[in-house]
């Protein structure tokens, strides 16, 4: 295992400590227990939007904490849920007075932990509504899950609802407008490579040099199939095709589209990659009027990419173009 860092036990405390060395006008970060928090938090009168999960996805979540999206992020050790008092104590120090939002990916310990941290946070009084992420279209059950798994959505929820929630609008309606995100969005992921826990200090899974998982999920767990390397054209029809006809998608649709790297994926194959979607959706009548491509929300250091399509309407795009101000996205 080669890897920039000094004891796997430290990983985690130290990216953070670096985090905050690096925006100190973007956030704050508490370490015991860990929480990351926009620097002018709580923001009196506004939602607080909060999320968090196992670290690994980087930037997902801490890097998403800032202006116009996340209040607050909870970062748990590598692969593995922050716990309910994580969540509560970063609830209490960005809520502002009028509720706060958590945004959940559909993992089985963010669910029971973000349900915990729920409970304690209304008795004392704080108003929660959670909304769950489970836009992954490759599998319905994992070995981290009961349903589907939560995945690129998260980043445009986390986008749209921060948004929505900057512009003062209520908790309900914060809440809202992330719901439909996610029922609006499907995606799907491959990977090339395993990626390797700190921890555990070699691959998770072991994957020939020309094999590829299709459908893996972003903790490294088995996909809908394991098949033999394929040209980028053909791999981004194998994510395309399952997406399209989840939702379904139709003709005439306008969409957002994250083409995201997995976290050992150069730009130069994101954009090949971005380069067949576009041919694959406009033959569809489809029209790509947002796009991200980097990666977004990783697994480690695994080579791979996921698809990621929103359908949009103006009020999305609205939200979608707001200022944002955060170590990993930022315009407006």
């Amino acid at each position: 295992m080669k890897k920039l860092i000094n004891r796997p036990d430290d990983v985690v405390r130290e990216a953070l400590e670096g985090l905050a060395a690096a925006y100190p006008d973007t956030l704050r970060v508490h370490l015991e227990p860990g929480y990351v928090v926009r620097a002018d938090a709580p923001v009196t009168g506004k939602v607080a939007v909060l999320s968090g999960g196992g670290s690994g996805h980087e930037p997902l979540h801490t890097g998403y904490v800032g202006r116009g999206m996340l209040d607050a992020a909870c970062p748990g050790p590598v692969f593995t849920s922050p716990t309910p008092d994580q969540m509560f104590e970063a609830t209490k120090a960005v809520h502002g007075g009028a509720g706060v939002l958590f945004i959940v990916k559909n993992y089985t310990g963010d669910v029971m932990n973000f349900e915990m941290a729920a409970e304690l946070a209304s008795a004392e009084g704080i108003e929660v509504e959670s909304v769950l992420v489970n836009d992954d279209v490759a599998v319905t059950d994992s070995l981290y899950t009961a349903g589907r798994r939560g995945v690129g959505a998260t980043v445009l929820a986390e986008k749209i609802a921060g948004a929505a929630a900057e512009a003062g609008q209520p908790l309900k309606a914060v809440a809202e407008v992330c719901r439909l995100v996610n029922e609006r969005s499907r995606s799907m992921g491959i990977a090339l490579t395993s990626c390797t826990v700190p921890h555990v200090g070699h691959p998770t899974f072991d994957l020939g040099d020309e094999e590829m998982e299709v459908g893996i999920g972003i903790h490294g767990e088995p996909g809908r199939s394991r098949v033999a390397l394929r040209p980028a054209d053909e791999i981004v029809e194998m994510l395309v095709e399952p997406i399209v006809a989840d939702l379904p998608f139709e003709p005439g649709d306008d969409v957002l589209a994250l083409v995201n790297g997995m976290g050992a994926t150069p730009l130069l194959e994101l954009y090949v990659v971005y380069r067949k979607l576009h041919e694959l959706l406009e033959a569809k009548g489809m029209r790509i009027v947002r796009r991200l491509v980097g990666s977004c929300i990783t697994s480690l250091d695994m080579a791979g990419c996921s698809v990621t399509l929103l359908r949009c309407d103006d009020e999305l795009l609205r939200l979608w173009d707001a200022p944002v101000s955060t170590p990993a996205l930022t315009w407006g």
